[in-house]
């Protein structure tokens, strides 16, 4: 079984160098999902972050995006 990393909000800041407040205003529940990048143990407030889903989706977002050119109303162009 492969162990997983669980990391506060704070110890994630540090690794993927932003502010700990725009992880839990801006990216929790925006781009990581409770369950999948996320838990809370025991039901409670605390959360954990997993370090390994939200490595692989910042890798599988920056690659999706990687060879697209932006057009008007909200269309790209794989160039």
């Amino acid at each position: 079984m492969e162990q997983e990393t669980y990391l506060t909000t704070e110890e994630l800041a540090v690794r993927l160098r932003y502010d700990a407040a725009y992880i839990r205003n801006c990216l929790r529940d925006a781009v990581l999902i409770e369950g999948i990048h996320y838990i809370r143990p025991f039901g409670r407030r605390k959360i954990l972050y997993i370090w390994e889903a939200v490595q692989s989706e910042m890798v599988r977002k920056s690659k999706s995006q990687a060879a697209t050119i932006p057009l008007s109303r909200g269309r790209v162009c794989h160039g």
